[in-house]
């Protein structure tokens, strides 16, 4: 008796957790996509004013950018023909003073990337978009930039890449 209360309670959960359908816990919603496709976002930082050029950023924001949507989703990664389809460029990557010191100094520095991202869902209308989306990571003036660099990278790289995944797949 109280063996197939137990059953009861567990085939419900499981019914229940099972009727999610296309949703999943992260609350991404990919429709019937299937795969997603990613093409290496190109670093064009240096051509804009200010901006200085960082070797190897489009293969880690690719990547970061990669890594996250896998993780996120049940979508399978193809290089070619993906149900969603994200590219774009990096389009600005700025180390500027943010603060000043009695003595005309700088007490804190800030990097700001900035990423142009296009999104199209081949299964779905009217759901594409094109939109920059950027984030900053303040450190000290007195620190090397070198040992704050991959700290601050993880930080941006994080936040700029839930801001795309939710804008393309968060019902937000």
């Amino acid at each position: 008796m109280i063996r197939s209360k137990y059953l009861i309670i567990v085939l419900v959960l499981v019914a229940g957790i099972s009727s999610c359908g296309i949703y999943n816990f992260t609350g991404g919603d990919v429709g019937t996509a299937k795969t997603f496709q990613i093409p290496y976002f190109q670093n064009y930082a240096s051509q804009n004013p200010g901006s200085t050029f960082e070797p190897g950023m489009d293969r880690d924001f690719t990547l970061a950018l990669q890594d996250l949507i896998l993780n996120q989703t049940s979508l399978n990664l193809v290089t070619a023909n993906g149900d969603l389809v994200y590219e774009g460029e990096i389009v600005e990557y700025r180390i500027s003073p943010m603060s000043a010191t009695a003595q005309q100094t700088a007490a804190q520095n800030r990097l700001t990337i900035r990423v142009n991202v296009r999104f199209f869902n081949n299964t779905k209308k009217d759901v594409d978009f094109e939109q920059p989306f950027s984030f900053f990571y303040d450190y000290p003036a007195n620190s090397q930039f070198s040992s704050v660099k991959d700290e601050a990278h993880q930080v941006i790289f994080e936040r700029i890449t839930q801001d795309i995944f939710n804008k393309s797949l968060a019902d937000w």
